[in-house]
């Protein structure tokens, strides 16, 4: 309680906020943060079946060797993310800024695009295993990252039993071939990170204008399986 108060107390004074946030943070909207393979089975019997891991399904091959299976997988996590709206704690975030004039920047490991439903502007948010929102050509034939509608319909058709997509699956609209999410997978050398390039560079710059000052920095739902986020903020 001593933490959580010195933590209270801190926030009037500070000037500049930093939040990292991992998996956790989507808890309390309902969504699963796959945290061990018996958790991620109980989400997609399916694949508990095969006997498939959350580390194993996550990779770009499934795309190449059964797109409809991995699409299907990909389409009930976005349909999963669509239907689940963020929770208080975003708002309590952003009323800070208002409330006591802080300037914010979120640094997420989430891939829901809850941060910027919640209402934080595009330019204050670093995805770094960027976001199931977005798209990009399997082929990489030169069309640039395109974003799905945030409050649109689902992106896929997916059968309940077999956890498999019904065609039409995603297609790139220069080429028309298979579309991949942009976000970073399992083993994966493909991943277009454009746009996660220049969130990076509007974070340098805005650590660059705000570090000096009162920096705080707020970690939620980070853990250590993909340290990613915790080792940012450390």
């Amino acid at each position: 309680k001593k933490n959580y108060k010195r933590t209270a107390e801190w926030i009037p004074q500070t000037k500049a906020l930093l939040i990292g946030s991992g998996a956790g943070m989507g808890v309390d909207s309902g969504l699963p943060d796959f945290r061990g393979k018996e958790g991620f089975w109980r989400a997609y019997p399916p694949l508990a079946e095969r006997g498939l891991r959350f580390e194993e399904m996550a990779n770009p091959r499934w795309f190449r060797e059964d797109p409809e299976l991995a699409w299907g997988f990909y389409g009930h996590r976005h349909e999963l993310y669509l239907k689940a709206r963020p929770h208080r704690g975003y708002d309590i975030l952003l009323d800070w800024e208002s409330r006591y004039g802080i300037t914010s920047f979120v640094y997420t490991s989430n891939v829901d695009g809850h941060f910027s439903r919640a209402g934080w502007k595009e330019e204050r948010i670093l995805e770094c295993h960027g976001s199931l929102f977005r798209l990009q050509c399997m082929k990489a034939c030169g069309q640039p990252i395109w974003e799905t509608e945030a409050d649109g319909p689902p992106i896929v058709e997916v059968c309940e039993t077999n956890l498999r997509a019904f065609p039409p699956l995603p297609r790139c609209p220069l080429c028309g071939n298979l579309a991949r999410p942009n976000l970073l997978m399992f083993s994966d050398f493909e991943w277009d990170a454009s746009v996660k390039l220049a969130q990076e560079r509007r974070m340098r710059q805005w650590l660059y204008d705000h570090a000096d000052e009162d920096l705080t920095i707020l970690e939620f739902g980070a853990g250590l399986s993909v340290p990613t986020v915790r080792l940012f903020c450390e």
